[in-house]
């Protein structure tokens, strides 16, 4: 299983997209069991340029396989932002919920955002970075 990061999503679905990150997320699509979570979602949908845009991707995301925000997630999520505190790791809240998504599920974390490597150096976070491909 694959969690497309929203910074993944980005860089293949705007106008002017990136070509060699759309090209792996269209292979990853195509390849592998694709997960998304509601943060994703919400960064996703609620960046729509317009009604259209909104349902169409709304459709697309739908047939992605769910990694639900439980009870059990946020303890996750709460235990992995303490632990990476502890080791003076400080990202944003919303990578650490995604990441501890991506921990449950064992999924591996495609991205585009160096807070995810930082993870990954300190934890079991299992990334595909795109990082490099869009400097």
């Amino acid at each position: 299983m694959v969690l497309i990061d929203t910074s993944a999503w980005v860089f293949a679905l705007k106008k002017n997209f990136h070509p060699l990150v759309k090209e792996r997320v269209e292979e990853i699509l195509t390849e592998s069991e694709v997960a998304i979570t509601e943060v994703i979602e919400l960064e996703l949908l609620g960046g729509a340029r317009n009604e259209k845009e909104y349902d169409r991707l709304k459709s697309r995301l739908d047939a992605l396989s769910y990694i639900e925000t439980t009870k059990e997630l946020w303890d996750r999520a709460s235990r992995l932002a303490f632990a990476l505190k502890q080791r003076g790791v400080t990202v944003p809240y919303t990578d650490i919920l995604i990441s501890a998504s991506a921990l449950k599920d064992k999924a591996v974390l495609l991205h585009a955002d160096a807070h995810f490597d930082a993870i990954a150096k300190h934890t079991d976070l299992k990334v595909e970075s795109l990082v490099s491909l869009i400097k």
